[in-house]
């Protein structure tokens, strides 16, 4: 094997190599590329699911994220016809906007 493919071979593992290790890192953070970012936790978390399960009308959390672009608090419900809806919270749990999972802003949306 001639020197200069070696050295491409030991270069390209050494690159796979480190680029494998910071997605390890970064799906041991819950930092992933399906764009979560924090999920909420503690009692935070408890508060933060009932009032977005009274704003819906009921259904099932299936995502949670803390400082979302959109609010404080960010929950999004799976309801019983199958729809999803991203519930806004601010940092006292205060409802600032519903709406239909990656549709338009509507505070009353059930």
């Amino acid at each position: 094997m001639n020197r200069k493919l070696k050295g491409a071979l030991i270069a390209g593992g050494a690159i796979a190599a480190i680029a494998g290790g910071g997605a390890g890192i970064a799906a041991a953070t819950g930092a992933t590329d399906d764009g979560n970012g924090t999920p909420i936790s503690g009692s935070a978390l408890g508060k933060a699911k009932a009032v977005a399960l009274q704003e819906t009308g009921g259904g099932q959390v299936t995502a949670t994220e803390v400082r979302d672009e959109e609010g404080y608090y960010e929950v999004e419900v799976k309801k019983t016809d199958g729809s999803s809806v991203d519930v806004h919270l601010d940092s006292h749990f205060n409802v600032t906007d519903s709406s239909a999972d990656g549709g338009s802003a509507d505070s009353g949306a059930n």
